[in-house]
């Protein structure tokens, strides 16, 4: 059948158009930047480009997104607007099956763990507000008749993500220490892309009472933040360890270098850190039959290995503009020196 990807030269929309390439269906995707998935280059806020990607097709994952780190009005625009053009557009194309993909950052940084569904949405800065707003459209689309799966994944990563994880690796490949705040005791789920792949696929083949429906993604199998950053230190061979800094302290100063913008770490992502993290996925096992194979510290790894044999082909920017651009570190980067 005719598939159209929004995002599909980014980390996830890029390997879905691969995967469901590979299984035979025609690929429509759409993005600002050209890729081998991409068929339409334009803005997904554009009514004639989204016009243009949805002809004809069955079906319509939607992957395109704005990251934290973006301006506060791009990621209003760009996720809700966005949102609201792409679901529009599929809807005048008479699209059967429409694939959202939120995130978990709709909890906000909710106490509650493992965390549910059923949890209220409770966003507590403007990129989790918008991917709240953005599933109200969403459910709105879906409550006129339009068959749609929310999927919402944990923070994801595999070969080709960047960002923030870059910082883990070069400093693991350096030689250095890696801080935590605090003991490192929490326990942060994270999600291997190669599974949220899987998931997307899933869906795509689920009955409709159970593909019409909203499910959390995470990862199975999953150890405390120490251990998990700890087996890319292992296996950068220096025999270095992840090490504490005091939490307060820390937080403080990483708050204040972030709104200075000295530093690529956003707010929301320094008080998750602080506390458990992680969703309930038993729904997604039951409904769906889906089953995670990957833990934390095999994505990590793999991403590790993937980032040692690419790491000098890209320039870090400031403020990525995808998950595929690694970070400059911005005042971190002085901080090394003590590690």
């Amino acid at each position: 059948m005719v598939i159209t990807i929004t995002g599909a030269a980014g980390m996830l929309g890029a390997r879905l158009a691969e995967r469901l390439a590979a299984d035979g269906h025609d690929i429509q995707g759409v993005d600002l930047r050209s890729g081998p998935g991409v068929t339409v280059v334009g803005d997904i806020r554009d009514r004639r480009v989204m016009d243009r990607a949805t002809a004809g097709a069955a079906t319509l994952i939607h992957c395109a997104a704005a990251l934290p780190s973006y301006p506060a009005n791009e990621i209003r625009s760009i996720i809700v607007d966005g949102t609201e053009n792409v679901l529009a557009a599929a809807h005048r194309a008479r699209v059967r099956h429409v694939v959202h993909v939120s995130s978990t950052a709709v909890y906000g940084l909710p106490k509650l763990v493992p965390t549910p569904e059923e949890h209220p949405r409770t966003p507590v800065d403007t990129y989790s507000a918008a991917k709240a707003a953005a599933e109200e459209v969403a459910e709105r689309y879906r409550a006129t008749g339009t068959k749609l799966s929310i999927l919402r994944p944990k923070t994801f990563l595999g070969p080709g993500r960047m960002g923030l994880f870059a910082m883990l690796f070069e400093w693991a490949e350096e030689g250095r220490n890696f801080p935590v705040l605090g003991r490192g005791d929490v326990r942060i789920q994270m999600f291997a892309v190669d599974d949220l792949v899987d998931a997307v696929v899933t869906v795509l083949h689920a009955p409709d009472d159970a593909a019409n429906d909203t499910y959390n993604l995470g990862a199975e199998r999953f150890d405390t933040l120490r251990a998990d950053f700890q087996v890319v230190l292992d296996a950068a061979g220096h025999g270095k360890r992840v090490v504490s800094l005091p939490a307060r302290p820390a937080l403080a100063a990483l708050d204040l270098l972030e709104r200075t913008r000295l530093s690529p770490v956003y707010g929301r992502l320094l008080h998750k850190l602080m506390g458990d993290s992680y969703v309930s996925i038993d729904k997604a096992q039951q409904r769906l039959g889906f089953a995670p194979k990957l833990s934390n510290s095999d994505a990590i790894l793999r991403t590790y290995e993937w980032w040692r044999e690419q790491r000098h082909r890209t320039e870090p920017a400031q403020r990525g503009r995808t998950s595929r651009d690694p970070w400059k570190q911005g005042a971190l980067a002085f901080a090394k020196i003590f590690f």
